[in-house]
């Protein structure tokens, strides 16, 4: 299967590492077909369209056990007992949705590969905590000048 990808929008360092495993993670794709419901008359009910792919990422051996980890903790959600499954039914022709579920699944590895950066944590500047005492500073004054009373 003669498969392009469009890398406009993917993080090119994690692109390349699926990019390297891609074609030994492809020899390990299960696919399923059944029939797709929607509209269609009886070229629903008797062609199956609908192409599910199943992806055992903990028994895979084209990824290495640290990316692994990354992979099931950012997919937690959408693993069920180490495999995941995504299914298309988009389109009439079974080859159609075995490319569009196969592309789903190479994007949804690389966005998460990624390891999110770790935040780090930053001072509040003192010039900005001098401005905003002297603001409530103010305010406080024009509050007890409202209740100057004479005697």
């Amino acid at each position: 299967m003669v498969f392009y990808i469009l890398a406009s929008n993917l993080n090119v360092r994690f692109l390349d590492k699926i990019k390297y495993i891609w074609p030994q993670v492809l020899n390990e794709l299960e696919f399923q077909t059944s029939t797709s419901s929607g509209k269609g008359g009886q070229h629903v009910n008797k062609v199956e369209t609908r192409v599910t792919v199943i992806f055992n990422i903990e028994a895979s051996g084209a990824i290495d056990e640290h990316l692994k980890g990354i992979i099931l903790g950012n997919l937690r959600h959408r693993v069920s007992s180490g495999k995941l499954i995504l299914s298309d039914q988009s389109s009439r022709s079974q080859h159609t949705n075995k490319e569009r579920v196969v592309r789903r699944l190479y994007e949804l590895l690389v966005e998460a590969s990624k390891v999110p950066k770790k935040r780090k944590p930053t001072r509040v500047p003192k010039s900005v905590k001098e401005k905003r005492l002297k603001a409530k500073k103010a305010q406080g004054e024009k509050k007890s000048n409202r209740n100057f009373r004479m005697d």
